[in-house]
């Protein structure tokens, strides 16, 4: 269902439709919103499935290569976007801003997005077939589902071994399940989902802040030349350019170090490092400005410890800490604040980092504290957000029933003690 909602509205946000451009992009906001609705339950789906079908000892690396897929995904985005507005600039040439506002948007250049955000469904097309060929995690299937057989029947499917059924008569009683509105599970993970929510949250307040508003840090800085020297498509280009070197000298390397490392220092270890590091390179400009060379490398090397540290884990720590039942609810919950969070660094820090000079602000924008100030409001979410990790335990060489308690009897609790033996 998540991969036809992603493929359905990557589609139709090619084909917004409208007689005028509110209605276009009101058209646009309506598809994208649907279209987030299906990634924001692949992503715990997809965290959930490789936590459950791998063992404890690669479990963090298994779950951080499917996140860092997302890396290959924003360098295939940048390739895609330059070779579109390459091809359409050199067939519909057009004059700078300055030169001629109008005929520095060639009617042609509506074409550009929409084919550009229509590639979009060809990952979730092509994936679509295994998917539906994909069964059940087996601890889904005995912990929630109650069915230890069918367990057995699909997990002999998938490791192409013989398995057989040993179910016992412990926690053969669904509703002995604890709620995830119940007040032992308050007791019990309360202070962990407030620990993976807070951090989500704080870190995409600062990750999406400036992965949205690089054109705006290029510009500040001088990469890029103004808007008004260029045309469309010609922006677009060097834009996309700019991008694509940070992901890839930046982001992409950060992804794959997690995934080389995170089974060996741990995830918390990892988590501490990238807050720390991405407070220390947002403080560096604030205290040290003027260098562009040098502003260029701490803002690539941001990246890199956002991706080798927070972004990583906080994707790959919900699917491990919580119980079988409730382990994608709470990966959803912990993401959705990430989400909010995202809103609030997208919307703040376009405000936030107009200049404090009335007359150089963009237009329709109050002054702000300029781009120096807002990256140090950024790093006090870092901050903050390193000092939320200690709410989080360290699953590292657990197994999943050990880190979310599954496996103790106390009280009411219930005993798993149904999954198939190999």
């Amino acid at each position: 269902m998540t991969l036809i909602m992603m493929v359905m509205f990557s589609m139709a946000s090619g084909l917004s439709f409208g007689h005028s451009s509110k209605s276009v992009i009101g058209t646009l906001c309506f598809c994208r919103f649907w279209l987030g609705f299906g990634i924001g339950g692949d992503y715990p789906l997809s965290a959930t499935i490789m936590s459950e079908y791998a063992n404890k000892k690669t479990r963090g690396s298994f779950i951080a290569a499917v996140f860092a897929m997302q890396g290959i995904g924003i360098l295939f985005a940048g390739f895609i976007t330059i070779v579109i507005a390459a091809i359409f600039k050199s067939f519909f040439p057009a004059p700078t801003y300055a030169v001629d506002p109008v005929a520095s948007l060639p009617p042609e250049a509506d074409y550009v997005w929409r084919i550009i955000l229509m590639f979009g469904a060809i990952p979730a097309i092509i994936t679509y077939y295994w998917r539906l060929k994909m069964p059940e995690t087996a601890r889904y299937t005995v912990l929630v589902a109650q069915n230890a057989r069918q367990a057995a029947q699909d997990m002999s499917k998938v490791l192409q071994v013989e398995i057989t059924e040993e179910q016992s008569t412990n926690g053969s009683s669904a509703g002995q399940q604890v709620g995830l509105f119940s007040a032992e599970f308050v007791c019990r993970h309360g202070r962990h989902l407030l620990g993976t929510t807070s951090t989500w949250l704080l870190l995409d307040i600062a990750f999406y802040s400036q992965n949205l508003f690089q054109k705006d840090i290029f510009s500040a800085i001088g990469w890029i030349p103004k808007a008004s020297t260029m045309s469309a498509l010609d922006e677009l280009l060097k834009i996309a350019r700019a991008q694509s070197l940070i992901a890839l000298c930046g982001i992409v390397p950060g992804y794959w170090f997690t995934v080389a490392l995170i089974d060996k220092i741990g995830r918390l270890s990892i988590q501490i490092i990238g807050f720390f590091m991405m407070t220390v390179f947002m403080l560096e400009h604030w205290i040290t400005p003027g260098n562009q060379i040098w502003f260029l490398v701490i803002y690539g090397l941001t990246f890199f410890f956002a991706n080798f540290g927070p972004n990583s884990t906080t994707f790959i720590v919900p699917a491990e800490i919580f119980p079988a039942r409730l382990r994608s609810s709470c990966h959803g919950i912990s993401a959705a604040s990430g989400k909010l969070g995202a809103i609030i660094g997208s919307f703040g820090f376009l405000y936030l980092a107009q200049n404090p000079d009335q007359t150089k602000t963009e237009h329709g924008y109050p002054p702000g504290i300029g781009v120096r100030n807002s990256l140090f409001v950024l790093a006090a979410c870092n901050f903050l957000g390193l000092a939320m990790t200690y709410f989080v335990p360290e699953p590292k060489g657990k197994s999943l029933e050990e880190i979310s308690g599954e496996n103790e009897t106390n009280g009411d609790s219930t005993t798993y003690n149904q999954m198939p033996r190999v």
